[in-house]
């Protein structure tokens, strides 16, 4: 491995998955050189290293290549993690918190795709979809009314895998989300973004 080679960071503004993964490699401090995407010319090495060709993939110095947001966000951490995301005092709350961004990756960004795109999926309405997501959105509105973020009063893995998703959702229709009795989950929201990690990440270089 040659210690003056950065990681690649394959990447997209706006793709919530990319995000997750650049606050991910923010909070551990780690400096990679960010490459980013163009959906509709997408270059050709990250075509070779992943032929799927969807971001965000890191490729690290020894060549490794990974392909999935969270893997990348645990490969960060795993590195560096000086504000505990991990929870790695506690095996049981970092259990119950995978799990937890485990419903939330499987279950509510399906529904979120389907309320975004809800021409592409005329099984139901737009308002059927939001309705179906809706049961996600009050079980963290809940959870948020016990602490400042899902799992105590700091940041964790779980905040930041999720956030994204939670956004991307209010900005499908920003009204109704703003009108939403979810008054735990916009405080969240709000805090999220207005984050210098959150910031930061969406300058692009």
């Amino acid at each position: 491995m040659n210690s003056n080679v950065l990681p690649i960071l394959y990447t997209f503004k706006r793709c919530p998955y990319a995000m997750r993964a650049r606050m991910a490699i923010y909070a551990a401090g780690i400096t990679v050189q960010s490459i980013e995407v163009s959906l509709k010319n997408k270059p050709q090495s990250l075509i070779d290293c992943s032929p799927k060709a969807t971001v965000p993939v890191v490729v690290t110095p020894s060549g490794e290549v990974i392909e999935q947001s969270r893997d990348i966000m645990l490969w960060a951490l795993h590195q560096a993690d000086p504000d505990n995301w991990l929870l790695q005092n506690d095996t049981l709350a970092q259990q119950h918190m995978m799990q937890l961004v485990d419903s939330y990756d499987n279950e509510f960004k399906p529904l979120l795709d389907r309320y975004k795109y809800f021409d592409r999926h005329p099984e139901f309405s737009q308002a059927e979809y939001r309705q179906k997501a809706e049961f996600f959105l009050e079980k963290l509105d809940i959870r948020l009314a016990q602490h400042t973020f899902l799992m105590d009063d700091k940041i964790r893995f779980a905040d930041v895998a999720i956030f994204p998703f939670i956004r991307q959702f209010a900005g499908v229709d920003a009204s109704w989300f703003t009108e939403s009795p979810y008054k735990n989950l916009q405080r969240w929201l709000g805090t999220c973004i207005h984050t210098a990690m959150f910031e930061s990440i969406m300058k692009i270089k």
